[in-house]
């Protein structure tokens, strides 16, 4: 027997594909990266050898990344420039690591890149500038307008709030009558405008982000007050009632036509509501003038007549033409001569007129007062008398004749008179022989003798006709 030693060679067949180990990864990607900044680390083989076993990678993007050798079979994937976010939000790569066989043999790998975002981006309002209108006398916190502004970043960085702006300028003072809602963007008037004070205003509103740092962005809001028909005309003349009024002067052979006065009046609405037209509202005698619609100019409708008053009062209406319309009224006078000379004859003022109303109530209110006081003396005086009168028949008692003690009207019978307290009362018949008398008794001794003979004096006696003797 022999022992032969056989060497057998393998020859390598290309039967491998390559393989591809990710050693590192970093995904999100931030999109301010800069660029050369490692996202991948990873290495290769094949287990073939010779040209099975020869590998090359490749990169199918080579825009924003690249394979970039590291050591040996080590492979970086590396940026090659600025990422944006808002642009490219992921990226998806493709990896090839192919070897030399034939036929050559290869491996992808896929690496899906996100980036991340950074607060990079403003907010941007939708329009440059913004025009917003209030009518005046608004209620207070009203509605006018909103501002609306994106942000192109997301998360906080996209959360936009919106405020006045604390620096204006001195160009553009503070105005403390809007607000706006930081977070709707709704623009707000929170008071009452006057179109007479305040026509319009600028404000600076400012949208800003919750990034770290915040980015802001400033656009102007201005805002027109539109007039309402608030404001009465103002006549400027004639002067107001309040003031002396003057009259004009018309020679009475001034013929249709003639200017007499003109009346002067603002508004100080805008627009149709400061329009005035003038009426002629009342006069004296209303044929004889007319008013201009738009002029406010006074003339003659026709010639002055001898019939015609020489003082000639109008009433001139003053109306602008808002919604509602308001008015004012404007009075003239208007002397009707025949020479200028005439001027010097009396006539009164409006305020003369006023005097003389308030002398006439004087007078009257005095003339009541007085015959008042008159009638309660002279209720008081018929009051005196009368309580008298009651007293007076109070103290008066009668008695009869026959009580009187025969002794006393003896002794006055002889004397021919009757004592002084005494009084009496005589009744005589007619065609009687005889006389009746009735005594009466003493009065109290208080009395004084005069209350006791009526029509007599104290010291006068009474004497009494004797009838015939029976």
């Amino acid at each position: 027997s022999a022992i032969c030693k056989v060497l057998v060679e393998v020859v390598d067949v290309n039967d491998n594909a390559p393989e591809l180990v990710v050693s590192s990864f970093s995904s999100p990607l931030p999109e301010n990266t800069v660029p050369g900044t490692v996202v991948a680390l990873f290495t290769v083989r094949d287990r073939d050898s010779g040209a099975n076993g020869k590998i090359s990678c490749a990169l199918q993007d080579q825009l924003f990344f690249s394979l970039r050798p590291a050591y040996k079979n080590y492979y970086e994937l590396v940026t090659v420039s600025a990422l944006d976010r808002e642009e490219t939000p992921q990226y998806v790569l493709s990896v090839t690591a192919a070897d030399a066989g034939s036929p050559p043999l290869s491996t992808t790998q896929t690496f899906t890149v996100d980036i991340s975002d950074v607060n990079d981006n403003a907010p941007v309002f939708n329009q440059t500038s913004y025009t917003m209108y209030v009518r005046e006398n608004n209620v207070p916190t009203v509605f006018v307008g909103a501002v609306s502004a994106a942000d192109a970043d997301v998360g906080l960085n996209a959360k936009v709030t919106y405020s006045l702006a604390a620096e204006q300028g001195p160009e553009r003072p503070w105005c403390s009558c809007i607000s706006v809602n930081s977070e709707t963007g709704h623009v707000f008037v929170l008071r009452p405008l006057d179109y007479e004070h305040l026509r319009q205003t600028e404000v600076t509103v400012s949208a800003s982000d919750a990034g770290s740092p915040p980015l802001r962005a400033n656009v102007t809001v201005r805002l027109v007050v539109l007039d309402e028909n608030d404001n009465a005309p103002l006549v400027l003349y004639p002067a107001p009632e309040s003031s002396p009024a003057s009259s004009e002067l018309v020679p009475v052979s001034a013929e249709a036509g003639y200017l007499i006065s003109k009346v002067v009046a603002v508004d100080a609405d805008s627009g149709q509501n400061s329009w005035l037209s003038y009426h002629l509202l009342r006069a004296t005698d209303p044929g004889l003038f007319s008013v201009g619609l738009q002029s406010g100019e006074v003339r003659l409708r026709r010639p002055v007549t001898d019939r015609d008053s020489v003082k000639q009062k109008l009433l001139v209406l003053v109306r602008d033409n808002g919604k509602p319309p308001l008015s004012a009224t404007a009075a003239l006078s208007a002397l009707l001569l025949k020479d200028f000379s005439d001027v010097r004859l009396p006539h009164s003022s409006p305020a003369t007129e006023d005097q003389a109303a308030s002398l006439t109530t004087y007078l009257i209110i005095a003339l009541v007062f007085v015959s008042l006081l008159f009638l309660i003396s002279t209720a008081a005086l018929v009051a005196r008398r009368l309580c008298r009168r009651k007293e007076l028949k109070a103290g008066q008692v009668l008695y009869a004749a026959d009580t009187l003690q025969s002794g006393l009207a003896d002794a006055a019978a002889a004397a021919g008179t009757l004592p002084r307290p005494y009084c009496y009362e005589i009744s005589l018949t007619t065609g009687s022989g005889n006389s009746e008398f009735r005594f009466l008794k003493p009065i109290l001794p208080s009395l004084p003798p005069q209350h006791c003979a009526v029509g007599q004096g104290p010291h006068e006696e009474q004497d009494f006709p004797a009838g015939p003797a029976s």
